[in-house]
């Protein structure tokens, strides 16, 4: 069991670090406008006012 969770640790600290390392080339580099357009493919950067409908709950 404790070789399973060592395993698991080591999991967890290497996508932390590739986390870190994306984070950084997104914020930090001159490639960030190009990797921003992610963003827009997922519909995240549009700020539209949806249409909302009402409902009347019976009680």
């Amino acid at each position: 069991m404790k070789r399973v969770e060592a395993i698991l640790l080591k999991l967890v600290v290497i996508q932390f670090i590739f986390l870190i390392i994306a984070q950084s080339l997104i914020l930090y580099t001159p490639l960030s406008p190009y990797l921003g357009k992610i963003d827009e493919y997922e519909g995240i950067s549009k700020q539209e006012k949806t249409k909302t409908i009402e409902t009347i709950i019976d009680r």
